[in-house]
Order: C-alpha cells, then sequence, then structure tokens
C-alpha cells in the first residue's frame, strides 16, 4: 500500500490528490471563519483528512462545519472530534461537548478516514454555523491549482457505510470480514484496568473515563480497535467493587459506545481465580483474580463466559479473547506437549493445583448460549509460542476463532526471522491478532518493526496500554486519556495507526 503525506497547509482549503492548496482570502467579519483542509495520507481508495477551523467573529459556544465532495465517489468512513455525518456529497461535522467552545481567535481541529473513486478533488468551500469561511489567515500561501488525482488505477475502498458503527465480524477463511464479506483487521489498542481496578480500590475503569470525549481521543489515533480486559470475579459479584450487576452494565455500557463509535470492543478474561502457591516464586500465588494465572480455573471461567456470552449475544461486533496470556507448560518444567494438552482440554494438568478450565470449555460455555461472536485463543508462554496452535485448536462448530498472539520485545519470538517462521505458517492458514505488543522501552523501534511485520502479512494488532501510567519502561502509549502521545512509543504508534485502513 503506498501512502502519500501532504505536509502543507492552507487558509482556507488544501486539495485532497497530491498536495496542492487552495486559497480564498478574505477579509474577517463577525462570524467569520477560515478553514485548513489536509490530506495527511492518501492510499488506493482512501485518505484522511485532516480539517482545522479558525474562529474569525464572536466567541462560539456551538459550531456545525459544512461542505460538499466534488465527486460523488469520496465520502466519510470514520471521524473524530466530531459529530460527522454525510448525505449525497454534502458532508457535515458538529461540536462536541468538549470542543464547542471556541473563542475568537482560537481553532479546533476535527478530522476523518474517508474514500475516493475515480477522482479525489478538493472541497472548495466551507461554511461554520451557516456563514461561509471566506477568512484570511494571517500568512496566506500563494494560491495553487489542485493537481491531478494519482496516476495510479483506484479502486473503491471495501468500506462501512459512513460514519456507521462497528462491524459485525466473523472468520472467513484466514481472515476476519464483515457481513457483507469484507476483509477486516482489528487495529488499536488495549485499554488496561478492567482487570484489576475493581479488586485494588481504585474504582471502575481505574477511575478513569470511559465517554465519548475519551472515545473520540481514541478516534483521532484512527483507532478501530480496544481490548478491554476483565476480571472474572467483579464480572461474577465475588469479590470488590464494583462488582456483580455494576461491573457488568459499566462493560456492556463502555463496549456499546465503542460499537456505536464504529470501534470493536474485544472483551478479555483477564484476570482469573485459581491458587498457584507451587509456582515461581517470582509469578501469581494469590489465590483471587488479582494477577496472571497460567490458565482459567473450571469453578468459576466457564460462569464467566456464559454471562458475558448472554450479554452480547446477537452483536457480533464484540469479539471474546478467551484468555489472555496461558502458560501451563510452567507446571510440568514446560513440557510444551503437556502445555498444549492442558491448553485445549483442561482438567487436572500437570502442576497446577486448580482444576483447570481449557479453552475448548469456554468455546462451549459461548456456544451453549447461542451466541455467535467471533472467539481469540491464545497459545503457549503466555500467548508468544504459536507453534502448535492448528493442532491444538478447540473445535468450534461455527469455525468463527482466530489465533491470539503476543509479542514483546523480551519475549522469545521477538524478530522477523522468529515471525516468518512461526507466525507466518499459522497466518497462511487462520487470522492472527496480536493482542498485545509492545517493548521494554519506550521507543518506538520494536512496535515499528512488528507493525510493519503484521500489515505485510495482514495481521491485526491492539499496542498495550491506552493507560497514562507514566512510560518509565516501556508499554505505555499516552500521557492522558486526551491522547496526547508519549513521545516515541506513543508518537510512533500514533503516526502509523494514522496510514492504516482497517479494510484495506
Amino acid at each position: 500500500m503506498k501512502h502519500r503525506v501532504a505536509l502543507v497547509t492552507a487558509a482556507v482549503g488544501l486539495v485532497a490528490a497530491g498536495a496542492a492548496l487552495v486559497n480564498a482570502p478574505a477579509s474577517a467579519a463577525a462570524g467569520g471563519c477560515s478553514v485548513k483542509y489536509k490530506v495527511a495520507g492518501e492510499w488506493s481508495g482512501g485518505f484522511q483528512g485532516d480539517v482545522s477551523i479558525t474562529n474569525l467573529g464572536d466567541p462560539l459556544t456551538s459550531w456545525t462545519l459544512e461542505f460538499d465532495f466534488p465527486s460523488a465517489g469520496q465520502g466519510v468512513n470514520n471521524g473524530w472530534s466530531a459529530g460527522w455525518s454525510q448525505s449525497g456529497t454534502h458532508v457535515t461535522a458538529k461540536s462536541l461537548s468538549w470542543n464547542a467552545n471556541v473563542a475568537t481567535g482560537a481553532s479546533v481541529s476535527i478530522g476523518f478516514i474517508g474514500k475516493w473513486s475515480g477522482s479525489n478533488p478538493v472541497p472548495t468551500a466551507f461554511k461554520v454555523n451557516g456563514v461561509a469561511c471566506t477568512g484570511q489567515s494571517p500568512s496566506p500561501s500563494p494560491s495553487a491549482s489542485p493537481s491531478a488525482s494519482p496516476s495510479a488505477s483506484p479502486s473503491s475502498s471495501p468500506s462501512p457505510d459512513p460514519v456507521g458503527p462497528a462491524p459485525q465480524v466473523h472468520v472467513s477463511g484466514n481472515k476476519i470480514v464483515t457481513a457483507a464479506g469484507k476483509p477486516y483487521r482489528l487495529l488499536g489498542v488495549s485499554r488496561s484496568s478492567g482487570e484489576f481496578a475493581c479488586v485494588q480500590g481504585k474504582g471502575m475503569w481505574d477511575s478513569g473515563p470511559v465517554d465519548q470525549a475519551s472515545v473520540d481521543a481514541m478516534k483521532s489515533w484512527n483507532i478501530h480497535a480496544v481490548r478491554i480486559p476483565l476480571n472474572e470475579e467483579c464480572w461474577l459479584g465475588l469479590n470488590g467493587s464494583p462488582s456483580g450487576a455494576p461491573y457488568q452494565q459499566e462493560v456492556k455500557k463502555y463496549a456499546d459506545l465503542l460499537v456505536a463509535n464504529g470501534i470493536t470492543p474485544i472483551l478479555d478474561l483477564h484476570w482469573t481465580s485459581g491458587a498457584f502457591s507451587n509456582g515461581p516464586d517470582w509469578h501469581c500465588k494469590d489465590a483471587t483474580a488479582t494477577c496472571q494465572k497460567p490458565m482459567p480455573d473450571a469453578q468459576y471461567a466457564p460462569q464467566f463466559w456464559t454471562g458475558v456470552a448472554k450479554t452480547f449475544k446477537g452483536n457480533n461486533a464484540v469479539v471474546f479473547d478467551l484468555f489472555n496470556e496461558p502458560y501451563p507448560e510452567v507446571g510440568s518444567d514446560w513440557n510444551k506437549t503437556l502445555g498444549w494438552q492442558c491448553l485445549r482440554d483442561g482438567g487436572t494438568c500437570t502442576g497446577i493445583p486448580y482444576e483447570v478450565a481449557g479453552m475448548q470449555d469456554l468455546v462451549d460455555a459461548v456456544r451453549a448460549t447461542g451466541a455467535t461472536n467471533l472467539l481469540m485463543v491464545g497459545g503457549l508462554e503466555w500467548a508468544n509460542d504459536m507453534r502448535e496452535w492448528l493442532a491444538y485448536k478447540p473445535n468450534d462448530p461455527l469455525n468463527n476463532i482466530a489465533a491470539s498472539w503476543h509479542s514483546y520485545s523480551f519475549n522469545a519470538c521477538a524478530t522477523a526471522a522468529c515471525w516468518d517462521s512461526q507466525v507466518a505458517p499459522l497466518v497462511a492458514k487462520v487470522p492472527v491478532v496480536t493482542g498485545e505488543f509492545g517493548a521494554d522501552n519506550c521507543g518506538y523501534d520494536y512496535m515499528d518493526q512488528l507493525t510493519k511485520w503484521a500489515d505485510k502479512n495482514g495481521v491485526s494488532y491492539l499496542a498495550w496500554t491506552w493507560s497514562p501510567w507514566g512510560c518509565s519502561t516501556g508499554a505505555v502509549l499516552i500521557k492522558d486519556y486526551a491522547g496526547t502521545p508519549e513521545p516515541g512509543i506513543g508518537e510512533g504508534y500514533k503516526a502509523h495507526l494514522l496510514t492504516q485502513n482497517p479494510y484495506a
């Protein structure tokens, strides 16, 4: 996929294909405005549009931007920092609660991922609150004519209805596809906190926001999927607060909000019960769900998935990640054959002092409810070893399972050569979702290598983590829930996501 980057700006408009500018100078007046329209990236059938609105009139308490695409083949797929809609070629973007107030001389930035077919000409006229944006910026650039559309032969981008909800998804061959059969990759982040906040006295979501503004911040990164780690004891009402029905309601509310915003929620069983007193001294030995166990427990994990499946039954825009990071082989002194058997079949597993729920048990629990949601199943070594995944894949009557792979710079399989030999053969058979990935530092080098490999091989990925914990040892993407990226790791990943189209 070839991308073009337009780095120039204009007082009124910037052409959508080829980075030329269009200026419309005029004097400022009450109710006046100027608009900068920039194409931050373009590829066959798709592009990213960045729009900056400057208020040249009286202070605004709300605003509505309007413009028309010149071509019938142009459209908005998903937008951020505004309520986007489109009728025919006419596009409307309305202010949100957090960016509605715009002082005189101040600006607000919004954006979208769009599609084009045939040609991608620049919009030439904009209105804010019904007033034509003919205002002149302080230092307008010389006017220029729009350039020709790309010489490459374009094709229509496989995309959902403009500004629609997250697509219903399922497995077809080695791809995840929408209900219409269009390939779709899960590209985004993991949003940690639902796995621990309830049992550590931090309230729900680590007391962080899960409102529209926080989702708009994700959309400004072009995030299309969010993995939500959960805690079985909190869901079942066994431990912590909020717990039981309040916890379940919060999870459903957040998942529904993401779906409405075109973002796929992935519900992950992260922390479970089960005393592991014989485990390594450095790892989880707490009997309650306060840390990462080697395998889910047979006592509660099937109940958890029965409840989750009933809650989201009929909504195939929601994906189920059955267990975070299995490592059952630790109990058998790293015997991989016993580890794979335990992973699939559960029961009494060597060295694990509680009854284990295998992946087959959890698949059966979900399907017994009638839920048809896409499932994700991991491998060994904290989901990093995928070599025998196909041989021990649990049976699903719907054949609707993707492989969940985790990849960190400190894992055993952490090079492109290893990915080519161990993961690529799996990619050829089933969809692979990198449910977590990151580095042990705050740089972007490892993530850059992995995302490029994943893009080349059609692999989905969700970076760890969308949590403002301060990046001192790695794997923290943001400084705040407004989406301010951490230097290096966050800035690099955001820039990469903004070039991606999950339907391409």
